[in-house]
């Protein structure tokens, strides 16, 4: 595909991304704010289907990586052009934040009734069981329940999953999610998807935030974390938003990971499985 003009492609990744956001994290907030649905499997598919209609939307203009750690990985192994790298990533972030506003616009009388109703005060540290309907944090905060949250159910929460392991699993969900990526948009894959490529990695995101979620909110995209999370600081979360009680896990483990986690994954499927899944060329006799 003839490479678009820039612009046109940054335009691309901030519709696409708004979209992503805008559905995906939509989804979140009406479970968080009205308990409209029911499981991981129910928030984890409209992320899924939100995927899927950002790539249709803007995939061929863009190539849809509305993900920055997509950008990078992709950059990384020479599948991108390193020039392009920041204006993508910045038109991603710009995406995501924008989609965080207009959802809290619409949202912003219920946010208001969940905090009356559980006491909360928006920006001190037990706010984040609404602020995590912007950024993310490990563990989930969904296990604090739905009653006011005291300090000793804060540390507990907190203590029972250590940066670490977060930083793993972020990792390794972005390197199934890359792999994926790469194996069902190669042209050449004879057994690959083809156009329904973004129905298969929207199913894969989906599955990812069924296994992971419950862990660390399930990122793998570091714009979808800071955008929204960059919104709620200023939409008066504060530091209940940046840094929260993650610290320099809302760095480490949403930004970092996921970019380590791109890297290694485009690394494997164009290294160890893209010679075995093009079908090679018959060697003259």
């Amino acid at each position: 595909m003839t490479a678009r003009p820039l612009w046109i492609c940054c335009v691309a990744e901030v519709i696409g991304t708004f979209l992503l956001i805008f559905f995906g994290l939509g989804a979140v907030q009406t479970a968080v704010l009205h308990g409209d649905m029911s499981g991981l499997w129910q928030v984890g598919m409209v992320w899924g289907v939100s995927i899927m209609l950002a790539i249709y939307a803007v995939g061929a203009i863009s190539g849809a990586h509305i993900n920055p750690a997509i950008t990078i990985g992709l950059a990384s192994w020479g599948l991108f052009p390193l020039g392009r790298v920041a204006p993508y990533v910045t038109s991603q972030v710009v995406g995501a934040f924008l989609a965080a506003a207009v959802l809290f616009a619409i949202n912003a009388s219920y946010f208001g009734l969940v905090e009356a109703e559980r006491g909360i005060v928006r920006g001190e540290p037990a706010s984040i069981v609404t602020a995590m309907c912007f950024g993310e944090y490990y563990p989930n905060p969904g296990k604090l329940g739905t009653e006011a949250v005291t300090d000793d159910e804060l540390a507990a929460w907190q203590a029972s999953f250590n940066g670490p392991m977060a930083f793993v699993a972020e990792m390794l969900g972005t390197a199934i999610l890359a792999i994926v990526v790469l194996a069902t948009t190669e042209k050449e894959h004879l057994a690959g998807p083809k156009n329904l490529a973004p129905v298969f990695i929207g199913i894969c995101v989906a599955a990812l935030i069924c296994v992971i979620a419950p862990l660390t909110q399930a990122c793998f995209n570091p714009a979808r974390d800071f955008g929204p999370r960059l919104f709620a600081y200023f939409a008066g979360w504060g530091s209940a938003a940046i840094p929260g009680p993650n610290g320099i896990g809302i760095v480490t483990v949403y930004i970092i990971a996921p970019i380590v986690g791109s890297i290694v994954g485009c690394g494997l499927f164009q290294k160890l499985l893209l010679p075995y899944v093009i079908e090679p060329t018959a060697s003259p006799e």
